[in-house]
């Protein structure tokens, strides 16, 4: 299943949003217009129904707090809203499942669900509040997503949510010694390589195999990758590369640059799972004749295992690729009323331009790039 329709009412950048998913989805606009924040929208319900999460956690633990999540340009309706549509293609008609969430917060800024409802096809199966809602209001402090006693009737939207995966590695938190001390599902990468220890030996095997050869084409000198534990027990990756002594070509992650490690992460993301998979940016640090075929690999990968794909990026290499479609890209333009959120397809005249043989990126790029950029050769 995948994400096919998200509407957002007063999250972040965002006053309204409804937008229509693709299996491939690019994120295009300018700095701050948002794009990171889209994809916390879909992080935000993945939180709610993870291990140890819960609403209150999702809200407060991670985002601190509803005056921090609402949008600052929210004014009649203050509730901040998620909508979702769950199914295997972007059609409405076709979506499995569809959840609502609408929250706030009381007088002492605690988070208080307004509404929650869940639709299997055309049928609702969940409208909260109900009366039990209504004669104790402390029930309005959880969702009935994240209760195995409650969500019995949509498991699947709850298992659905739990698959989601983002990752944005940091290179410096991948070489930390101490970086797993502490850290669970950390989006950035500090448990990286502890994650990598749990996946059974002969699928990480396998995965580093075919990443070795994958980061060969980036890294001509790489010959041989794996993953050890020192004596302390602290998982340690390290790469061959070609030396003209025999054995000294080891380098630990200490000593691999930030775009083998970006690369590494990128290619482990994308064979880990099979939920849909949230990228920051995956150019960061990557030559930019490797990142011309990022999509491609998304594309081949998507062949194989049908996994949901959403991507942020400012790459015009990333989006040159001419098998990028216009609804696959989402166009965010910031206003001081709120970034809207257009698909790239709807936009008269980038499709006039896709039409006459232009790339996404010659397209596109152009509408969500700063107006005043080349003021900045001015400063100081």
């Amino acid at each position: 299943m995948q994400v096919t329709r998200l509407r957002l009412e007063n999250w972040r950048n965002f006053t309204s949003v409804d937008a229509l998913l693709t299996p491939r989805v690019f994120l295009v606009g300018p700095n701050a217009s948002g794009k990171s924040n889209l994809l916390d929208a879909v992080r935000f319900l993945r939180d709610i129904v993870a291990v140890g999460g819960g609403f209150r956690s999702a809200v407060d633990d991670r985002r601190g707090g509803v005056s921090r999540i609402r949008c600052l340009a929210a004014r009649r309706n203050p509730d901040v809203v998620l909508d979702v549509s769950i199914g295997n293609t972007s059609s409405e008609a076709t979506a499995r499942w569809r959840y609502r969430i609408a929250f706030s917060q009381d007088n002492n800024k605690r988070p208080v669900l307004r509404e929650e409802k869940v639709w299997k096809g055309d049928d609702l199966v969940l409208s909260r509040p109900t009366r039990d809602d209504d004669a104790d209001p402390e029930r309005l402090r959880q969702t009935a997503l994240e209760q195995i006693t409650a969500n019995r009737e949509f498991r699947p939207i709850a298992e659905f949510f739990t698959s989601v995966r983002y990752l944005h590695i940091v290179p410096q938190l991948v070489r930390e010694p101490d970086r797993s001390a502490g850290r669970r599902d950390d989006p950035f990468g500090g448990d990286f390589l502890e994650r990598m220890t749990k996946v059974p030996a002969n699928t990480r095997n396998s995965r580093l195999r075919r990443i070795a050869e994958a980061l060969k084409i980036a890294v001509p000198q790489l010959r041989e990758l794996e993953l050890w534990k020192d004596e302390r027990g602290v998982p340690h990756l390290r790469g061959l590369h070609e030396h003209w002594r025999p054995n000294a070509g080891w380098q630990t992650e200490e000593q691999l640059s930030d775009g083998t490690l970006r690369l590494l992460g990128l290619l482990w993301s994308v064979l880990d799972g099979t939920g849909p998979l949230l990228l920051e940016e995956p150019e960061l640090s990557l030559h930019s004749e490797v990142i011309r075929y990022i999509p491609e690999m998304f594309a081949r990968i998507q062949r194989k295992r049908t996994r949901q794909i959403i991507v942020s990026t400012h790459s015009a290499e990333l989006l040159h690729h001419p098998g990028i479609g216009g609804d696959e890209v989402l166009m965010l333009i910031p206003s001081p009323e709120g970034t809207r959120v257009e698909a790239a397809s709807g936009d008269r005249e980038v499709r006039a331009l896709l039409d006459g043989g232009a790339t996404v990126a010659e397209a596109v790029i152009p509408r969500t790039q700063p107006k005043s950029a080349r003021q900045l050769a001015l400063f100081p």
